[in-house]
């Protein structure tokens, strides 16, 4: 996924000024994200605009996505234009902080965030940026989406699993319940990698789901991995 552009079914994202190219995380979570009867739609740290397209796509939602990287932002913007969604999406280039200081509501906000806590900054600022929890803190985030998340919105968001049990724990003491976890593995026989995790104002019991990409061999994926990315992958 390191060319200058990624085609989907029914749009193509440009990529060559994004530090972060089109990934399966960003695709699952564009996939996943419940957009029934959603009207509003948030996303944050958009990169290439990946996900926003992806909603628009299975959606009748307004969204707003939020990228506080200039040239990411540029990108993101051109593949938005370019798309036939241009219309119901708009783009700032805001960080979360800034957006957050608004009076806007949204019935589901998303985002594939920063996540590596602790481990070693990219020597590329752009890129330690996008992938380290620096510019955008789980208090952050969390404090942003308190301001924009409707009373009886959606909070989802893609992290690999030891972050995703501390953000839950994180998100508790700003009132979030987590009524929903996607548990993803590369492989069969592989540990749990990522989670989806869905976050509310109101305590419900949690539904847990588990989604496994490859069935064994490179690039052989399984039936509910198709099924969930058909309408976008070309070679499904």
């Amino acid at each position: 996924m390191s060319n200058n552009y990624f085609s989907f079914k029914q749009f193509t994202i440009y990529q060559d000024k994004c530090a972060f190219k089109v990934g399966t995380d960003g695709v699952i979570l564009g996939a996943y994200a419940d957009v029934r009867g959603k009207k509003r739609i948030l996303d944050i740290g958009t990169g290439t605009g990946l996900i926003a397209l992806m909603l628009a796509q299975r959606s009748d939602a307004e969204i707003v996505a939020i990228e506080p990287d200039h040239d990411s932002f540029i990108q993101a913007s051109e593949n938005i234009q370019q798309s036939k969604w241009s219309n119901r999406i708009s783009i700032e280039n805001k960080s979360l902080q800034e957006y957050a200081g608004g009076n806007e509501k949204f019935d589901l906000i998303v985002s594939n965030p920063p996540y590596f806590i602790d481990s070693m900054r990219n020597p590329d600022a752009v890129k330690s940026s996008a992938r380290h929890n620096v510019s955008l803190t789980q208090e952050d985030l969390l404090q942003g989406v308190s301001r924009l998340l409707d009373d009886n919105g959606l909070f989802q968001l893609i992290l690999p699993y030891t972050e995703g049990l501390l953000f839950i724990a994180e998100a508790s003491g700003y009132g979030f319940f987590c009524n929903s976890i996607l548990k993803i593995k590369p492989l069969p026989s592989a540990p749990v990698k990522r989670v989806v995790l869905g976050f509310g104002r109101k305590r419900e019991k949690t539904a847990e789901k588990f989604l496994t990409i490859e069935k064994g061999r490179r690039h052989d994926f399984t039936d509910e991995y198709i099924s969930l990315t058909k309408e976008f992958y070309l070679k499904f």
